[in-house]
């Protein structure tokens, strides 16, 4: 579903963010994306969903390529930024027609699941309230449904979980899970490595713009923590 292919980022006093990075996220998959601040997570994260231009390498989504055919990948794929930045002079139901108007979807699909995410995440009495009166964790929330809100088959996430509360929390996890059961690909950062022990099926560690090593959470941990064999592989590298 999504493959990053030899993609490099340089910025402009030569240092590089992202070098060489090549991985595969397949449908089904919880793909995590690991590292230190500054590793080059989010640089690659950004360059995936088409906010970030780059020359070397590729990105194809299903088959598409970002960068001779955005708008389809586009079309395919949802983005959850790390803070969200959404349009507070609108009401959280106007944002959330507004995605829905972007990705042409019917009056009766974006009832029903605006309803059904809004339940789930208890911010259906709020809806009718201004984004701008919105505490981050409802603005996050906000940003999930709208991510959602047209079935993507790729689900892009930049630490997820920040600024959720543990019920949000558990139920984000809950609908990664299902959606990965309906064949959705999701690759997501974190620095939780506890979360991302039980949630993720495969695991890439970035070390300065460099991935260090990639496979299975079981390929990966050979019995350790994840938290273990992050920390020993991060310094042996």
């Amino acid at each position: 579903m999504l493959e990053i292919k030899n993609y490099s980022k340089s910025y402009s006093e030569g240092k590089k963010a992202a070098d060489n990075v090549t991985l595969t996220v397949e449908s089904g998959d919880i793909y995590g994306f690991i590292g230190h601040n500054g590793a080059g997570k989010s640089t690659t994260i950004r360059a995936v969903v088409g906010v970030l231009d780059f020359t070397e390498g590729e990105i194809f989504i299903d088959g598409h390529s970002v960068k001779t055919e955005p708008i389809e990948c586009k079309k395919i794929t949802a983005y959850i930024p790390d803070n969200p930045d959404l349009y507070e002079n609108l009401t959280g139901i106007q944002y959330l027609n507004f995605v829905a108007d972007v990705f042409e979807i019917s009056a009766k699909d974006r009832e029903e699941r605006i309803k059904k995410y809004a339940d789930i995440f208890e911010i259906t009495d709020s809806l009718g309230d201004l984004i701008s009166s919105y505490s981050h964790g409802m603005k996050q929330k906000v940003a999930i449904i709208s991510a959602l809100i047209h079935n993507p088959k790729l689900l892009v996430l930049d630490e997820p979980f920040v600024g959720l509360d543990p019920k949000a929390t558990f139920t984000l996890k809950e609908i990664m899970h299902d959606m990965c059961k309906q064949g959705t690909a999701i690759f997501f950062s974190t620095h939780v490595l506890d979360v991302a022990e039980k949630l993720c099926n495969k695991i890439a560690i970035i070390k300065q713009g460099k991935i260090i090593t990639s496979g299975t959470i079981e390929e990966l941990t050979n019995g350790q923590s994840l938290e273990e064999a992050f920390l020993e592989v991060y310094d042996e590298k």
